[in-house]
Parts: structure tokens; sequence; C-alpha cells
């Protein structure tokens, strides 16, 4: 069965997952189109918000054809739209939908095919007059190469099949394990061979095409800054291109696309040599890039709306002359990723989460969310857009020091360093930059300036002696309160067990700025500057002691581990009474003087309260 010739679209499928499935729904609704989720059971009992749509259908996998297919019938959809990842570049579940009788939201299977390929999309550019990086062939002698080379998959992309070569006794080490990861990863191990750029920036160039014989470009990004091949930041424009760089890229570009016959959004990826001013193309993505919101922030379009015009087979509504490009924007992706240990995948309960408002954020996280290793890392996107790219890294740093994930570690404290470090605000980071380049990590002393701010205010309530210790502010002068208190329903997050013990407070702090601290059943937990922190109280075991009647009170929520005394037991100063546990810390609670235990009001296992009495110790 085939598509008739006329397509009409009314509920659109969209065959992904996350904050991607999110942005497509938010454009469908606004056109008044009906839309539909597909979901695995791992989403679903992650309580991922995409899975929580009033139409939505359990798929075994998102790379299910059969499944996703199947969905779409079940719902009633008549289009599928796939994002980007999973299924999105293949070309047999884009010619299976159209045999089903659906639109296909993107370009034809036949493109796809055809620009899918590393080896064959370099041979489309070269006849279409577009630059390419010069090559070597795989059976040349490697002592003939000049180094260094790059080994790559023809197959996919991702960093996935790569290894930088240099020297011609790495050669075949090299050959073979990029080999073995392309034949894993994308079930192909045929390999490319070419110059490796030392010092590149990697420049792409968002195009649409129509079935009417139209390319417009909606220009360029600036993607340099990467980690083993992976996007960290994304900008538009480009910075520091020379006009007549800028406009040759452009004209590559929507060469090299129309050449094909492309139709819908892609991206045509460039590599421009700094040492030489050359550029180079790399590859064409034919989905919607990750990157997108940057172009629509600075152009004023809406992307997927576009793609709606074309998969409905209707020209474009606009000519290159209506591209107009107003301000910078700049993107963040924020990782499931502890960034200063190796970069490790993170997982676990997102507790608290806190968007930063002011900028635009695509994101599917929320408060109470479980994070899993099942899938990327990628929680969302923080996209902030200036008059200028002055204005838009102000406003950039300003929300990421506005985010805070509780529960789990993301790389939203590393994205703050990058962006406010010499070299990013100088343009001057490129594709290999961050893997020459450690990035610093930051100091917990902010951390623990603004955690004592809010033990500051805890003390002036709470039960205790006179001793008042610092805790963790550590003799700094106590900021502003900005928000205490601030009780977890009421603001739209999700509660505790027990809502009087889990409460985040933002907090502001001269010459800190603003952080966020949680003091509650998992303990003290401190996001600053996008870093987050779990932070031990060495003083606290001070805080329910009195000179006067020896009682010892909890220091913080937590769950008892250990009593090692019982009422009528003689102890000396500094005996351990007990033992706390919050955030997986443990905190011995000491006996603040020689005596005789007289109270001893936990068991192991009790959950307590701040400031609940667990032991009395009577003075000898």
């Amino acid at each position: 069965m085939t598509t008739s010739t006329t397509p009409t679209i009314s509920r659109v499928l969209v065959a992904n997952r996350g904050e991607i499935a999110l942005r497509v729904f938010r454009t469908c609704e606004r056109v008044g189109l009906d839309h539909v989720a597909i979901h695995t059971d791992a989403d679903a009992d992650a309580d991922a918000p995409h899975a929580a749509v009033e139409h939505a259908v359990r798929v075994a996998s998102y790379l299910d054809i059969d499944a996703v297919l199947d969905a779409a019938r079940a719902s009633g959809a008549d289009a599928i739209h796939p994002g980007y990842g999973f299924l999105s570049e293949n070309a047999s579940f884009a010619r299976a939908v159209i045999e089903a009788g659906l639109t296909w939201i993107g370009p034809t299977p036949e493109v796809i095919d055809r620009m899918g390929r590393k080896d064959a999309a370099r041979e489309l550019a070269v006849a279409a007059g577009v630059p390419v990086v010069p090559s070597y062939s795989l059976d040349a002698d490697p002592a003939s190469f000049a180094y260094p080379v790059l080994v790559k998959a023809a197959a996919g992309g991702g960093g996935k099949g790569m290894r930088v070569v240099r020297s011609a006794a790495e050669f075949a080490d090299a050959v073979a394990a990029a080999g073995r990861e392309s034949r894993s990863a994308f079930g192909d191990d045929t390999l490319l061979i070419e110059k490796y750029v030392e010092s590149g920036r990697h420049i792409e160039v968002q195009v649409i095409g129509d079935a009417h014989g139209t390319v417009l470009h909606f220009g360029e990004r600036d993607c340099s800054p990467q980690r083993r091949h992976q996007k960290v930041l994304e900008e538009a424009p480009a910075p520091t291109l020379t006009a007549a760089t800028r406009s040759a890229i452009h004209t590559a570009a929507v060469d090299l696309a129309a050449s094909v016959g492309y139709t819908g959004a892609g991206t045509v990826e460039f590599l421009l040599d700094e040492a030489s001013g050359d550029f180079y193309f790399l590859e064409m993505n034919t989905r919607l890039q990750v990157e997108h919101p940057v172009t629509e922030a600075i152009t004023g379009v809406d992307l997927v709306a576009l793609q709606l015009n074309v998969a409905l087979g209707d020209p474009l509504p606009l000519t290159q002359d209506d591209v107009t490009f107003k301000g910078h924007a700049i993107e963040a992706r924020i990782y499931a990723e502890d960034s200063f240990a190796g970069f490790l995948p993170q997982a676990g309960t997102a507790t608290h989460v806190v968007w930063p408002s002011g900028v635009r954020v695509d994101h599917a996280l929320q408060s109470g969310q479980v994070v899993s290793t099942s899938y990327d890392p990628m929680l969302g996107k923080v996209i902030a857009r200036g008059a200028n790219r002055d204005e838009a890294l102000a406003r950039l740093l300003e929300a990421l020091d506005g985010t805070a994930i509780f529960g789990l570690t993301t790389n939203t404290g590393f994205l703050r360093v990058l962006v406010d470090s010499p070299e990013f605000r100088a343009a001057a980071v490129d594709t290999a930059w961050l893997d020459r380049h450690q990035v610093p990590e930051p100091g917990d002393d902010g951390a623990r300036a603004l955690a004592g701010v809010v033990l500051g205010a805890v003390l002036d309530v709470a039960p205790r002696g006179p001793w008042q210790p610092d805790g963790f502010r550590m003799g700094a002068p106590r900021g502003p309160l900005v928000e205490h208190g601030r009780d977890l329903g009421a603001a739209g997050w999700s509660t505790a067990a027990d809502p009087t013990v889990a409460v985040v407070q933002r907090v502001g702090h001269v010459g800190l700025g603003d952080g966020f601290v949680l003091r509650g059943r998992h303990g003290s937990e401190v996001v600053h500057r996008g870093q987050r922190f779990l932070l031990d109280e060495p003083a606290l075991s001070d805080e329910g002691r009195s000179s006067g009647d020896g009682t010892v009170v909890s220091p913080m929520p937590g769950t008892v581990l250990d009593v090692r005394v019982s009422e009528g037991q003689t102890v000396e100063v500094g005996q351990v009474l007990g033992v706390v546990e919050a955030m997986k810390m443990e905190l011995a609670l000491d006996a603040p003087t020689d005596g005789t235990v007289t109270t001893v009001a936990a068991a192991v296992g009790d959950q307590v309260a701040l400031g609940a009495t667990l032991f009395v110790v009577e003075p000898s």
C-alpha cells in the first residue's frame, strides 16, 4: 500500500522519547494536530513525561519497526515524525512507513540511503563540487600517509568507530579497533581514511528542502566544543567566520542538498581548518538535530512546523530573502554524567529538579523521575539568546546557575566552568580542545558557605544548646536568604513521605551568587553554579549537645544505623553513642561529656527527624 499523492495529516505519532518527543508535541498542539507517544515499560516505570500524554502506546523497543507501525495503526495516527536518534535515519523504517500508507515526516528513503553513509555522501559531495577532506585508500601503504590521519566508520556517526592515528606503527591496531567498534554499532565495518585536521572547527548548516525543488538554508551553527566527537555546546551564528567563508559554506550546503533532491530538514556538516581557512564536507544528517533550537532562536522559525509543511507536499512558505538572523544563541546539553570522574554515566532518582526561567529549556526531566542508563544520558537543553554573543553568554551562565538537579550528578557544573572559560569566551575552542585540556573541577567552599546560610536559619528555630556551631559556614558571613523553607508541594515539586523534611531552598550569598540547598530526608545536598555537592557536617554532632543536660539530638533527618550504648551505661566524652545515616553519609553521635546514659530514644532502623532527642547523658 502506498501513500496518496496529496497527503493529509491529522494525528502525528512521534517515534521517539524524552525531550524531542515533547518538542514535537508542542508544535503539533500549536498547529492543531493530535499527537501520539510511544513508550517502553522502562520509560513508563520511570514516569517519563512523554509516556504520560493522553495518547500513548507501549512498544517493546523504540527500534522495533513493526511495533511502531502497529502503534500508529492502533492509535489512528496518519503520520510519523522520527525525532532524532533511534530510527530517524533508517531508510528501511522510512520506506516501511510510506508502504503502510502513512506520511513520513522526513526526507525520502532513497536520499537517506544515499546520504546516510559517509563514503557514499562523500562521492555525492565531490560530484556537487563541494570540497571534501583529502583521503587515502585503505589498501595503500600506511607508510605513505601524511600523519596524523583519521580512521572513521563509513556507516555511522556519534564518534563510534573513530580513531586518530599519528604514525604508521599505530595504523593496523587503530583500523582493527575502529572496525570492531563500527561493526558492533552499525553492523558494518567499512572504514574511511582521511587527513586529520589538528585544529578544526565544526560548522554545520541547517537546510530545508521541499518537493518543488526549493532548498533554503537557515544559517550555520558552531558545534566545536566536543568531547571524543560528542557535542557539548552549540551556538548560532558561528563566531569569527569571515563573510566570504560564511557565504561559501552556505552555498556548498544548499548545492549539495539540491543535488540529491533533498526534502525536509537536514544538516550539512563541515570541518573548518583554522590553519588554512579551508573547509571540508564531513557528512549530512538527514533529520532534525539536537541543536536545532539555536537556529530557531536567531531566525524565529519553527523548524518542526516547516517539516510538517514539506511532508504535506506544500511549498516552503518563505524564500531565502525571508530568512533573517537576529542576535546570538548558545545551547548547553545537560547530561546525567560525572564530568569530573571520567564522564561516567549516572543513574538514580532526580529527587528535586529546578530548571531556569527566562531562557528556553527543552527537557523531559521532572522531580521524582528515575534516570536509568538504558537510554541516552541527555536530560535536557538550556538555550540562551542575546542581542550579541556576550549577552547570550551572560544569560547562559545565569541560566546554568539557576539549574539544580538533586539526587544524581550532572554535567551542569562542568558546562558552567567551560562557558565561563577564557577560551570559550574568545571562541578559541576547537573540536579537540576538550581532549587536550582538563576543565578545572569546582571546589566546595562556595557550596559550604551557602549551606551554612541555611544551617544558620535552621539553628535559629531548631532545639539546641548555647554552643550554636557554624557547621558549613566555617566563619563566612551569612548572606541574604532568597527563599527559605519553600514547601515542595506548593512549588510543584514532588514531596517526600513527610513533606516537612524535604525542602529545597534557593540561597543568595554576597560574592558567590545563588545556589540551592536541600536539607531533608537525604541529608544536606548543595547545587552551586550547577555543580552538585554532598556535604558532611562535621560540627553538627555538637548541635544537640547541652553543657547542662547532656542531650544529644539528631543533626539531620535520617536513619539510625547503629546504637552502641544502653541505659545505665557509663560513657566517656567523645565515645560514640550511635550512628545516623543520611544520603549515604554516616554521622557518628558522640557523648558530650563523661557520665551515665539515662535515655536511649532510638533503635536501629528508626527514621528520625532533625532535632529529635536520641540520647541523654547525665554528667558525672
